[in-house]
């Protein structure tokens, strides 16, 4: 490739930065460089510039595509010198740029919600009309809860009375649009916000000091006023902390008005509230407002002696003792993510108008029509030809008996206006067609399919869009997932702007609750209320820590929404004790049950074994013949399996550790492979997990690891799944280790069950299923099958062993969710260019977690692994190139003592890394560079080395003891896997 160097740097890096580009590039000008390159030059050039680089280098890069475009690849250094393309800026000024000037002047005495100059008593109340009109449009009962969110948008931005922010508002012409999270004081050289309070903490203050006990007008509502006031802007990051408390608040504000906050704020404030009313009163025709019984006309300045303390907590849970004590709070949580969704959507459309435009809809009454057009604009109203679309794949089904029994069913959860939905479908059924017709009878205009893994997602797309015979080919299905996002194929990538706009869209459970754990995404929740929602496979969430709550939160919501939730949830086991006591359903009503149409007849055969043996006396590592699926817990014992097995099966390997490029290879080859007339190119299937639900994938025979009673049924479904063995019987092996079997707690599995609060219900499962199976003995039907499961949950024993798991994980997600997600926290920097590639978030549900890189290590001959001299990925050139990355635990590096190694050594690994310059005796400094930067891609921890980096930086030859390696085959990527594995040593 032909590329360009541009240099903005200053002082000595002038010169650092020139030796490095002369050494590489022809200089043709003075900052300017060009020469022909490879990405490895490339990616050598940009290592080079960042081991020299201070905070004067400033170097961008850019590849020359053509004649008449290049692009920018990549800045290092100061990215202040340039704009996001790359650009140089020519001049600089403090003076009003011509172009830039508004038409509107402000008006001296007049205070402004934002530099657009919007009216801030206009802007009050119309964000406060709008929010109260998108709550009644879901939920037009629920009237106190819609005065709660308009006084909460008559307040929210009270707070910009602030001097110092109506000093900045009035002077600042430079910002073209309303950033995401709002406008605040930015640019000025002497201001910080660790020292100022931002709008909404003020804001959240003055609500305090204006309100009082006489006013009974909110009732009970209050405290959901003051979360929305104070939540409707994430918190800003404050290391030295100082803005716990409202009093704290009130000092800082005190401090920086020189002591007149009082009158410069409060009662300035109470000046903005009263226009704010009379605003209401002249625009409802009423001689009064409901905002004017919620503050005090004359405060008191002694109630500032008396402040409440704490600050609302964005989420509400706390340790409790009985299960159905959570759902009080799921509810309350539940009513604080509608109203913020509410008051920040009302937030962004309003801010989006021009003052002009504002004042003109306040002054005309026609904000009700703006609404109407951003409910357009912004999918919330829409319009789509799904339902014919849908009818057109119902009629494509055989007048059959099972057809007839597929739309009574569907016509059943259609009826069910008054609450959520459960399809209780055994596997095979058709619950993906039942769910069509369900929306279709319901009139859906969008569907948002909801799953709770990736490969899930992938399935349903495949089945619905991208297969030979697709359901619904003229349908525009939208796959929107951390790794996907793309519309009807996977090659025809999704634009921004049109994310979640698809009449289908399929998404992941980690994608639909960042409207619940973010800011930016919050409006998103909106779409979710409006849209036909089906959560598929959903008993998944019940034992993940963080995902049962806010799962359950999302389900409340739906279900007080207005004709209905619109809500199906999906699963062959439904969980009826989490159905029962947290989601408060009934499951005589709210529950469809849909049998199963294979007749065939299935065995449970169970094998004990000792779970420390690695050889043919294990049933998981013995070799298979037949078309088999061998199912293990953990990914670990599919690969070692696999690698025993590599030269005697003709086998597929697959599981969640893999690099994104090999984990979609692998996953279309197996579905191929295993589907209904499948290509047969393989004849077994070992894997973790991640094949056990949803896949429309069969086998002859099944090996199952012991497992709790949703995951056991679940793979279930995936032998003789079509009903093609109409006279032989299918043999399902569950395998038992011999603790197990006896009733102990220890061992590898039961620790592994224990942390994933599985253990006990997977004990009563075990033994009630030998009880109902005659140890084994009985041939059964999968009718007969998903019986015995409802019977598990009516068995008084059983229940309590069911309940102590599912009260230990919801103990779990109480403290995960204070602790992990607890506040939408923001850190003021320069908005980063969204063609950037995406970083970790500081907060994720499934775990903290790290980019990782790490050698490959062959493994073609069983127990002779070969460390190779090359890594699993490379690093594209260009920065708005995805990366084929891997990540792992934080937990897990910690634990195992390979980032206290890395810390030691990767400074004279790689010199261009940020940690080099830590002196070898602040390891604590060194160790938490290397967490921090590996949220980037470009910066991951390494959990092993080539040889040739051992030898020739470090001068040694023996890695790391826990070091964990890419390992590849002669056959296939077998993934990440760590050495003390790979030797069959015990964790």
């Amino acid at each position: 490739m032909m590329v360009t160097f541009v240099s903005q740097c200053e002082k000595k890096a002038l010169n650092r930065t020139r030796r490095v580009l002369d050494s590489f590039a022809n200089r043709i000008g003075d900052n300017t460089w060009q020469t022909v390159i490879t990405n490895e030059g490339l990616n050598a050039v940009k290592k080079l510039l960042r081991k020299t680089a201070s905070k004067s280098t400033a170097v961008s890069c850019f590849w020359i595509r053509s004649r008449s475009r290049s692009e920018l690849v990549w800045v290092v250094g100061n990215r202040g010198k340039f704009n996001s393309e790359g650009v140089v800026p020519v001049n600089r000024t403090e003076k009003e740029v011509p172009m830039d000037i508004s038409s509107d002047k402000p008006i001296k005495g007049c205070a402004y919600a934002n530099t657009k100059l919007q009216r801030l008593e206009q802007h009050l109340f119309a964000v406060g009309f709008v929010a109260r009109q998108l709550y009644l449009r879901f939920y037009p009962e629920k009237t106190k809860q819609a005065n709660a969110v308009f006084i909460a948008g008559c307040l929210h931005d009270i707070g910009k009375i602030d001097p110092s922010f109506q000093d900045w508002v009035i002077k600042d012409k430079s910002k073209s649009y309303i950033p995401e999270d709002g406008q605040h004081i930015d640019g000025l050289k002497k201001f910080s916000f660790e020292k100022h309070p931002r709008h909404n903490e003020i804001s959240v203050l003055l609500y305090k000091l204006l309100d009082n006990v006489s006013l009974k007008a909110l009732g009970q509502c209050k405290k959901i006023v003051r979360h929305a006031i104070y939540w409707h802007h994430a918190k800003p990051f404050r290391p030295k902390g100082g803005f716990e408390t409202l009093d704290d608040i009130y000092k800082k504000i005190n401090s920086v008005s020189k002591g007149d906050a009082w009158s410069l704020v409060v009662l300035k404030s109470v000046e903005i509230l009263n226009k704010v009313c009379d605003i209401d009163k002249t625009y409802a025709g009423s001689s009064e407002s409901f905002l004017s019984g919620c503050y005090i006309k004359e405060p008191d300045i002694d109630v500032v002696d008396y402040l409440e303390s704490n600050l609302p907590k964005y989420k509400t849970y706390e340790s409790k003792e009985q299960l159905s004590d959570y759902s009080g709070d799921v509810s309350v949580n539940a009513t604080n993510n509608e109203i913020r969704a509410c008051l920040i959507t009302a937030d962004r459309w309003v801010s989006s108008m021009s003052a002009h435009e504002l004042a003109s809809a306040v002054k005309h009454k026609t904000l009700t029509d703006f609404i109407k057009e951003k409910l357009e604009s912004n999918q919330i109203i829409t319009e789509s030809n799904l339902v014919s679309h849908i009818a057109e794949c119902i009629k494509s089904f055989p007048d059959s008996e099972q057809t007839q029994k597929q739309e009574n069913v569907a016509k059943q959860l259609a009826e069910n206006i008054k609450d959520v939905g459960v399809l209780a479908g055994a596997a095979g059924c058709g619950k993906t067609k039942i769910a069509l017709e369900w929306a279709q009878l319901r009139n859906a205009q969008q569907i948002i399919w909801i799953c709770p893994r990736v490969q899930i997602c992938q399935g349903l797309f495949i089945e619905l869009r991208n297969s030979d015979q697709p359901y619904l080919p003229n349908t525009t299905v939208e796959l929107y997932t951390g790794e996907f996002k793309c519309t009807n194929t996977y090659e025809n990538i999704t634009p921004e702007k049109d994310y979640f706009t698809g009449d289908m869209v399929i998404t992941t459970i980690d994608q639909m609750l960042s409207s619940v754990i973010s800011h930016t995404k919050a409006d998103r929740l909106l779409n979710y209320l409006s849209a036909h929602v089906v959560f598929d496979e959903f008993h998944e969430y019940i034992n993940m820590p963080g995902f049962n709550l806010l799962f359950a939160e999302l389900i409340e919501s739906k279900k007080e929404i207005k004709n209905g939730g619109d809500a199906l949830l999906v699963s062959a086991t439904p969980h009826y004790s989490y159905l029962d006591n947290i989601l408060k359903l009934d499951k005589n009503y709210d529950v469809v049950e849909m049998p199963a149409f294979n007749k065939s007849r299935y065995q449970f055969d169970f094998l004990t074994y000792d779970e420390n043996q690695y050889d043919n006396n294990n049933p998981l590592y013995k070799p298979q013949k037949t078309t088999t699926f061998v199912i293990s817990n953990t990914a670990t014992t599919a690969q070692k399996s696999f690698i025993k097995n590599q030269q005697d099966e003709n086998a597929i390997l697959l599981h969640s550790k893999y690099k994104k490029s090999d984990k979609q290879q692998l996953f279309n080859s197996v579905f191929e492979t295993f589907k209904r007339d499948g290509d047969g190119r393989f004849d077994i299937l070992r894997s973790g997990p991640i094949v056990q639900a949803s896949l429309n994938i069969s086998c002859e025979y099944m090996i199952s690891e012991i497992t709790h009673a949703e995951n056991c049924l679940q793979r279930l479904g995936r032998l003789d799944r079509f009903g093609l063995n109409n006279t032989g019987v299918n043999k399902y092996t569950i395998v038992v280790p011999d603790t197990l079997h006896q009733g102990k707690g220890a061992g590898a599995l039961a620790r592994f069950l224990s942390r994933n609060n599985a253990l006990s219900s997977t004990k009563a499962w075990y033994e009630f299923l030998r009880d109902s199976t005659d140890d084994g003995t009985k041939v059964l039907t999968l009718v007969d099958v998903y019986h015995i499961y409802k019977l598990f949950y009516e068995n008084t024993s059983a229940i309590k062993l069911i309940e102590s798991d599912l009260l230990a994980a919801m103990k779990k997600s109480a403290g995960l969710i204070s602790a992990k997600i607890a506040e939408p926290q923001t850190i003021v920097k320069p908005k980063k260019d969204n063609k950037q590639r995406a970083k970790i978030s500081k907060n994720s549900l499934r775990g903290d977690s790290r980019f990782v890189q790490m050698a490959v290590c062959d493994v073609s001959v069983p127990n002779n692994p070969v460390i190779r001299d090359e890594y699993a990925y490379q690093i594209p050139s260009s920065e708005t190139d995805s990366v084929d990355n891997l990540t792992d635990s934080l937990d897990h590096l910690r634990n195992t003592g390979l980032l206290d190694y890395v810390a030691q050594k990767h400074g004279r690994m790689e010199e261009a890394h940020p940690v080099s310059k830590i002196p070898a005796n602040k390891m604590p400094i060194r160790k938490t560079l290397l967490e921090s930067y590996a949220k980037d891609a470009e910066y991951p921890i390494y959990l092993s080395y080539a040889p040739i980096d051992l030898d020739q930086k470090l001068g040694e030859n023996i890695a790391h003891n826990e070091a964990i390696y890419y390992a590849v085959c002669d056959k296939q990527p077998v993934g990440a896997i760590s050495i003390k594995q790979l030797n069959n040593q015990e964790d």
